[in-house]
């Protein structure tokens, strides 16, 4: 039976309050009839009591506390699933945008969801390939991981996302598909995100959600959990390997600190809610894999750095709570490396279970120690270079120099087309470690140095 209620008791911003409430769920899902004829949609955000708060999704503007009927329908907020979702645009609520028609549900769920029960979690073996070398080669994306980029104000994150979306494959073939949902994306990085996809083809293995700007907060607050909503339900239900790409979690967790701010409630650092944590840990922990169930889902959270400062909150609690983390440099964007991958900060804590023989090639995880610790050595010669000048630099320092140049120019640096294979990748990196004495090499054994070392005999003096 649906409760109706004839009046408000006040209106704050994107809250409507009533009071007299029996029975009220949290996130239960409310419809507000206007006296003109319209219809608007909320859920239910705070009980205090009979008293109930209820955020408005398209916003309380003309709602007075007289012309509003409040009809409470029982249910939380639910999506639409079919498999005939993919190759569709939705609003970040899930709504069709694309002018196909509605989606003919094969079920209806709830979006609000719940993270992997730690117990039946099957730990992720294998990897996602991405075609571009900083990640395949040195922060491996592993299925079932939660892989964050940290990037800055007027970085190129979104072409970055737009490349790994066309180039992501799983390396067995399987069934994979790709969720993209953007959060407070203008007008036209929406339109480029959806023109990038058509174009290239890719758009048939994509379920896009887009929160424009201008959209109600509320929506931007639903739409990664109607975007792993979809996921789940395209990987255990469906049995296939999906990615989902959150952008900009920034945009996500700002409004949420409106959001916090119009419901009354204490702040917390930077004036974010002390619930922050969880609030994102709830989203975070909902990728992963199920024992016994065919399917993934992997989360790659994009989210731009206040002021590149990576001990935000934003950056801050999304670290503790994932599994590494891909930064971008914007120094290296200074110098026109695309995608500028900071190799040194960034890491995947479970590349070494998902690479190496029998996934990628067995001499995956020595190449990238040594790699990461030859460019280590190479910031510390430019540090002294910038001290002492280049000219005065031991010859070691020189050829370690010399070696940083080429690993910017050509592995961090490649084309927004280039998709490499995880075979050139490598290859690429042994034959820059080749302009390094075999004795500065001390992060692989003689065996595999026998085999894929390329440097000139002298060279190992």
């Amino acid at each position: 039976m649906l409760i109706r209620h004839l009046k408000l008791n006040g209106v704050n911003g994107s809250l409507a309050t009533l009071s007299g409430v029996d029975n009220a769920a949290n996130e239960e899902i409310v419809k507000l009839h206007l006296t003109d004829g319209t219809e608007r949609t909320g859920r239910v955000v705070q009980i205090n009591g009979d008293e109930v708060s209820v955020q408005v999704f398209e916003g309380t503007r003309g709602i007075s506390m007289a012309n509003t009927e409040t009809v409470f329908t029982g249910k939380p907020m639910e999506v639409a699933l079919s498999p005939e979702i993919l190759g569709r645009v939705f609003d970040g609520l899930g709504r069709p945008i694309d002018g196909l028609g509605e989606v003919f549900p094969e079920e209806v769920r709830d979006v609000n969801g719940a993270p992997i029960n730690p117990v039946s979690r099957e730990y992720p073996r294998n990897y996602i390939h991405t075609g571009i070398s900083s990640i395949d080669a040195l922060a491996t994306l592993i299925r079932g991981q939660k892989l964050p980029i940290f990037s800055g104000s007027g970085m190129k994150h979104n072409e970055l996302a737009v490349q790994i979306v066309r180039q992501a494959s799983t390396a067995d073939g399987s069934d994979f598909a790709v969720v993209f949902a953007a959060m407070g994306v203008k007008n036209d990085v929406a339109q480029y995100f959806r023109s990038s996809f058509e174009e290239a083809n890719v758009m048939r293995r994509v379920v896009m959600l887009l929160n424009l700007a201008n959209d109600p907060i509320v929506e931007r607050i639903m739409t990664p959990r109607v975007a792993l909503t979809i996921a789940e339900y395209l990987a255990f239900t469906r049995h296939m390997h999906i990615l989902v790409i959150l952008t900009d979690m920034t945009s996500y967790a700002e409004a949420l600190r409106e959001f916090s701010g119009s419901k009354g409630e204490i702040p917390g650092r930077k004036g974010f809610p002390g619930y922050l944590y969880s609030d994102l840990a709830s989203l975070y922990e909902r990728a992963g894999m199920i024992k016994g169930v065919e399917g993934s889902v992997t989360q790659i959270p994009i989210l731009t750095m206040p002021n590149d400062d990576i001990t935000h909150p934003i950056p801050d609690l999304t670290g503790y709570i994932t599994e590494g983390q891909i930064v971008l440099n914007r120094d290296l964007d200074y110098k026109g490396v695309y995608p500028p991958v900071d190799v040194l900060p960034s890491l995947s804590r479970l590349m070494k279970d998902g690479i190496g023989k029998g996934f990628t090639r067995e001499d995956h995880a020595d190449l990238s120690n040594q790699l990461l610790a030859s460019y280590a050595k190479v910031q510390d010669a430019k540090a002294l270079a910038s001290v002492i000048g280049e000219e005065e630099l031991s010859a070691d320092d020189k050829l370690l120099m010399e070696f940083g140049r080429a690993f910017e120019s050509r592995f961090l640096n490649q084309s927004f087309t280039e998709n490499r294979s995880m075979d050139q990748t490598l290859d690429l990196g042994w034959e820059l470690l080749s302009m390094l004495p075999r004795r500065m090499l001390d992060r692989v054994d003689d065996e595999t140095l026998d085999k894929h070392y390329k440097g000139r005999a002298e060279a190992t003096a």
